[in-house]
């Protein structure tokens, strides 16, 4: 499974590739206004940022919701880099804006999923990565975490080529259910990854271990 890094924070991405475990980042409007920056030409440089550091795919969001905006938008975030992923939502002229890239030979993230419905169009409109939202379900009393199954199971069925990249990832046991239902990818907040990284058994047995070194060789 590969790990992308769900932020726009240029510390915490160099942090994730110095560990050698980062595949590539998510970034939306809403990540890009919590790290400040603003207007169109600072995002597109921020981007471009984000690339030379990742060296794998950047997920870039268009921001309009009509289909002509949506292409004019999408030509010029993959023109800044061949690691830029077109990020669309699932929306009617999401959709077709997917199908249209897909011939342009322009690769695609489809969000903002919550269905199979959604899913089901998306990989067959050619998208290279579908995102099912689990923490936004989760918050409503859905099982954000049985969607991303059932889509696993529904592109393996039908053999559609399209990713499952697992969205909206809040903790580190999302991260270890994502793994069990066989998701493509996970998103997620750095917090989340490195939490993989404890547990009390390995923090005793290094205490042990030290301590052990330490009264042999005083």
């Amino acid at each position: 499974m590969k790990f992308f890094l769900d932020t726009a924070n240029l510390d915490q991405i160099r942090e994730a590739a110095a560990m050698g475990i980062l595949d590539g980042v998510t970034t939306n409007p809403s990540l890009m206004a919590k790290e400040g920056v603003s207007g169109i030409a600072n995002q597109y440089a921020h981007y471009v940022e984000i690339c030379n550091i990742v060296g794998g795919d950047v997920s870039a969001e268009v921001i309009s919701t009509d289909y002509e905006g949506m292409i004019r938008e999408g030509e010029k975030l993959a023109s800044l880099s061949p690691h830029i992923v077109v990020k669309v939502p699932c929306i009617l002229d999401g959709i077709k804006a997917i199908k249209k890239f897909t011939e342009m030979k322009i690769r695609t993230n489809c969000t903002l999923v919550f269905s199979l419905g959604q899913a089901l169009l998306a990989a067959k409109a050619g998208a290279t990565y579908v995102s099912p939202f689990v923490g936004r379900l989760d918050d409503i009393s859905e099982d954000g975490m049985a969607l991303v199954a059932d889509i696993v199971k529904m592109y393996r069925t039908y053999d559609y080529k399209t990713q499952v990249l697992a969205a909206s990832i809040r903790h580190t046991h999302h991260i270890i259910q994502c793994i069990e239902v066989g998701a493509d990818v996970a998103t997620c907040p750095l917090s989340a990854i490195k939490g993989l990284l404890n547990h009390p058994l390995t923090d005793s047995g290094l205490q042990k271990f030290l301590e052990d070194y330490k009264r042999v060789n005083k």
